[in-house]
C-alpha cells in the first residue's frame, strides 16, 4: 500500500510539473493600434513563455467587442478586453460579462477611473480633439473650437467615423449633447448642434482606417478623434495631419481593460492585466505610442510630450452620460444622421 501511495504522489508531482510548462491560451479583444498590441504581446510572451504561441488577438471596436461578448455570454471565447469606453465597460460589467480582479497596481489608478468592484480599470486617457489635413487647410483656417465645426465655412469638409459602431464616437457625440443638457436639462440644443454637424459632414466611414484614408485624400479635411492618433499617425504613417485642442475644453475619455468572465482563461487574463498595468511598461508606451496612462507615473518617468501637455478637460457627469448615451445615440441615428440637408 505504501509503495502504491508513493507512486501516486510521484505521478501527481510529475503531472503538476508538466502542466506548469504546458502551453496556455489567451484570446484578447482589442481596438488598440496593431503595432502596439504586437509589441506588448511579444514582451508578455517573453516573460511568460507558456503563452508563446497561445495569444490570439481579435481586433474589434469598443461597441463591436461589447456586442460580441454579449453574444458569447453562454460560451465565452475571449479572456481579456483591451480597450473600451467607460460606458461600454460599465455595461459589460453590469451584464456579468467581466469578472472582478485585483491587479497589483490598481491603487495607482484614480478611483473615478476604475470600477468599485474591480471589473474594469482605465488603462489610458483619451482627450478628444479636432484633426485636420494640413496640406489642404492652413492653421489659421482650421476650427479653433467645437462650435466652429457647425459654421458654413466647413460645409462638406467633415469626415466622421460611423458613430453607432464606435464607442469613441458615441461618447464624443454624447458629450456634445451634454454640453447643452448640463445647464438646461434639455437635449434640444444638443440635437440641433448635431443636425448642423451632420449638414457639414460629407461621409460617415465604416472603420477608423477608412476615415484616415478619406482625411488623407481630402474627401474631408476635418474630423473629430482622439489625441493619441493625432500624434502617432503622422509619425507612423506619414499622414498630413495637425490637430487643435478645442479652446472651451475637451471630453477626456477613458480607454479601459477588463478580465472577461471566462473561467478557462481567467488566470491568463489576470497575468496579462498585471503585466500591462506595470508602471515602467506604461511609461514606455507613453513614450513610444503617445498614450496617456491612467496609472500615475512619477514625473521622472513621463516623456517630454506628456510632461508638457496642457489639456482643459470638459466637465462631464459620466454617470448621467452613461445613463443617457444609448437613448441619445439611438435618436441621433434615427432622426438626425443623413438628414442635415447636404
Amino acid at each position: 500500500m505504501l509503495l502504491l501511495l508513493i507512486g501516486f504522489l510521484l505521478a501527481g508531482g510529475c503531472t503538476a510539473s508538466s502542466n506548469d510548462g504546458a502551453q496556455q491560451s489567451l484570446t484578447i479583444y482589442t481596438a488598440r493600434d496593431k503595432d502596439e498590441v504586437a509589441h506588448v504581446v511579444s514582451l508578455f510572451t517573453a516573460k511568460y513563455p507558456k503563452y508563446k504561441a497561445g495569444v490570439n488577438i481579435i481586433t474589434l471596436g469598443a461597441q463591436a467587442a461589447l456586442d460580441r461578448l454579449r453574444a458569447e455570454k453562454s460560451n465565452p471565447q475571449a479572456g481579456f478586453l483591451w480597450g473600451g469606453t467607460l460606458q461600454a465597460l460599465q455595461q459589460a460589467a453590469n451584464e456579468d460579462l467581466l469578472a472582478p480582479s485585483s491587479p497589483a497596481n490598481a491603487n495607482l489608478i484614480d478611483g473615478s477611473r476604475r470600477d468599485s468592484r474591480g471589473r474594469w480599470y482605465a488603462e489610458m486617457l483619451l482627450p478628444e480633439v479636432i484633426i485636420y489635413n494640413r496640406d489642404l487647410l492652413k492653421p489659421d483656417q482650421a476650427p479653433k473650437d467645437w462650435d466652429d465645426l457647425i459654421t458654413p465655412a466647413f460645409h462638406g469638409k467633415i469626415v466622421v467615423r460611423d458613430v453607432m459602431a464606435s464607442g469613441t464616437m458615441r461618447t464624443i457625440f454624447s458629450a456634445m449633447i451634454y454640453r447643452q443638457y448640463a445647464g438646461t436639462g434639455s437635449v434640444d440644443a444638443g440635437y440641433e448642434w448635431l443636425k448642423k454637424l451632420d449638414a457639414n459632414t460629407i461621409v460617415y466611414t465604416p472603420t477608423p482606417d477608412d476615415m484616415y484614408l478619406k482625411l488623407d485624400r481630402g474627401v474631408g479635411t476635418i474630423t473629430l478623434w482622439n489625441l493619441q492618433d493625432a500624434l502617432i499617425q503622422p509619425l507612423k504613417n506619414n499622414r498630413p495631419w495637425s490637430y487643435v485642442i478645442p479652446a472651451s475644453g475637451v471630453p477626456v475619455l477613458i480607454d479601459g481593460i477588463g478580465v472577461v468572465n471566462n473561467p478557462k482563461m481567467m488566470e491568463a487574463a489576470q497575468e496579462f492585466q498585471n503585466f500591462l498595468l506595470e508602471p515602467h511598461l506604461q511609461a514606455q508606451l507613453a513614450k513610444d505610442y503617445y498614450q496617456i496612462p491612467a496609472i500615475q507615473l512619477a514625473d521622472a518617468d513621463k516623456p517630454d510630450w506628456l510632461a508638457k501637455l496642457n489639456i482643459k478637460e470638459m466637465k462631464i457627469d459620466w454617470d448621467v452620460l452613461s445613463q443617457k448615451q444609448t437613448e441619445w445615440m439611438n435618436y441621433w441615428s434615427q432622426n438626425i444622421k443623413g438628414k442635415g440637408g447636404r
